[in-house]
């Protein structure tokens, strides 16, 4: 058999083995297209799975060089995502502000050319961790310019509304909502003044006053604490207030109205008792490897590593031989939902159920580390790709989707409707679609096998390196 028919019969066996359909142009490894009805190219790869572009369900492209740069674009044509190398460099956009980030160390965000005067936030900003911030929003109250650790202030960050160093640790001044704290040096003496009252003199001893609200004392921090916090403003009166006291590893104890958690050689021995809202009772032994709870809708049995049962906030949650097996069960709104885990990511599924529907067929997405990722959404939307070592770690994350996942799809499928379907191998070297008008398999730009809807056979044709229009020009007819 010479080589020509066994080319010919390679894809003629694909092709019987899938189906295909709709128009594809596949000059692989320059290009590979796939178009719609009406002759418009929908997707494009290029340099196997390098090049790039795509329309997207909302009517914008996404298109770039994996993975060294993607672009995506909503249907007006504005750029609302860049990325470089990601997560090296990300851009963000939409028609008001735009901003960048380099591995989240450098950051800067400001209004679009020409949107300055109308836009709802006015705000310019650079950030270069941890070395320089700086924010421009048109007022003096909350712009700010800051070089850390020599001399800054910065405004309306990181919870405070203000923080002020001078050559840091030298001096360092904090406020928020009325309290203000000097630390000179940091972390070492602290006193605070204002709607708070305090001095410490860390690690040693510290002392910190709110009155009618708390009062908080420690020495050799973290060993010990004596602390009260007063019961909240809406709570009955007479409340007794909490207290919190404690010198580690000896003793620990927490109590407030209903609730009791104490430990002993701590964290390894104690209980917690609870009346209010609802009872609970736990004990546990050598923690956190023997743990016993019960209570209404909380329920806990550890016996680690080899087993542990636990109902908490609604979620059902099983361990065996941890890290070995993990299974959680737990329902959202209209839908149950049960996830099933082997060594954490080797093996995940995570599986969702109609509560209102028990008929419906449920969704499923599972990934087998790093072999497979496949994902099903119950409406008859089903996806597979082999290989992928990224998607158990980034689920749902766009950007690592664009840029990397299709590097390792050695075999990609891709079923829209039963008589929707679509599979690629080795970058779209072998490709077969399957669509109501027909169906095709290519072997790159060599063997093209193709049937309309409504014939009984198929035609091969050869070194198919020029797209052929489909229909004569209108002229011509």
């Amino acid at each position: 058999m010479n080589r020509f028919r066994l080319l010919a019969l390679l894809g003629v066996l694909a092709a019987l083995c899938a189906r295909a359909g709709a128009e594809e142009r596949n000059a692989w490894p320059v290009r590979v297209a796939q178009q719609d009805e009406s002759g418009a190219v929908i997707a494009w790869e290029g340099l196997g799975p390098l090049l790039f572009g795509q329309t997207t369900e909302e009517g914008g492209t996404v298109a770039g060089f994996r993975p060294f740069y993607v672009r995506r674009a909503d249907a007006t044509g504005l750029t609302t995502r860049t990325t470089v190398l990601y997560p090296v460099f990300i851009y963000r956009a939409d028609s008001e502000r735009y901003k960048w980030t380099v591995l989240n160390l450098i950051t800067g965000s400001r209004p679009q050319p020409g949107a300055v005067a109308k836009a709802a936030d006015p705000t310019k900003a650079f950030d270069f961790w941890i070395f320089w911030f700086s924010r421009e929003t048109g007022s003096p109250e909350t712009s700010y310019h800051a070089f850390f650790p020599v001399l800054g202030t910065i405004k309306y960050r990181f919870g405070f509304d203000r923080l002020t160093w001078v050559l840091w640790p030298v001096y360092l001044r904090s406020e928020s909502k009325g309290t203000v704290t000097t630390s000179t040096p940091w972390p070492f003496l602290r006193v605070t003044q204002g709607t708070e009252q305090g001095f410490a003199l860390w690690p040693l001893l510290g002392w910190r006053d709110r009155p009618e609200r708390f009062h908080r004392t420690f020495f050799l921090w973290p060993l010990g604490w004596n602390n009260t916090i007063q019961p909240a403003e809406d709570a009955p009166a007479g409340t007794a207030p909490e207290r919190q006291v404690g010198f580690i590893p000896f003793y620990t104890r927490l109590e407030r109205p209903g609730f009791l958690d104490q430990n002993v050689v701590w964290p390894f021995f104690g209980h917690t008792e609870r009346t209010l809202p609802t009872p609970y009772h736990e004990s546990r032994y050598l923690w956190p490897f023997l743990v016993q709870g019960r209570g209404e809708n909380l329920y806990v049995n550890r016996w680690a590593p080899f087993y542990t049962h636990s109902i908490r906030k609604g979620v059902d949650k099983t361990w065996v031989l941890w890290p070995v097996l993990r299974q959680a069960s737990w329902t959202e709104g209209r839908v149950a939902q049960t996830k099933t885990q082997f060594l954490y990511f080797v093996y995940w599924s995570l599986e969702q159920h109609s509560r209102t529907n028990p008929r419906a067929a449920p969704a499923e997405r599972t990934h087998l580390w790093p072999l497979f990722s496949r994902w099903d959404n119950g409406a008859g939307r089903r996806q597979f790709q082999l290989l992928s070592p990224l998607e158990v770690f980034f689920p749902g994350n766009e950007p690592v989707r664009d840029a990397w996942t299709p590097l390792f799809a050695l075999y990609r499928s891709d079923e829209r409707a039963p008589d929707d379907r679509r599979w690629s191998a080795l970058w779209g070297a072998l490709t077969w679609r399957r669509q109501p008008d027909g169906e095709e398999f290519h072997l790159g730009p060599l063997l093209r096998w193709q049937r309309r809807a409504g014939e009984r056979n198929g035609h091969v044709f050869w070194f198919d390196f020029q797209p052929k229009p489909d229909r004569l020009p209108p002229a011509s007819r």
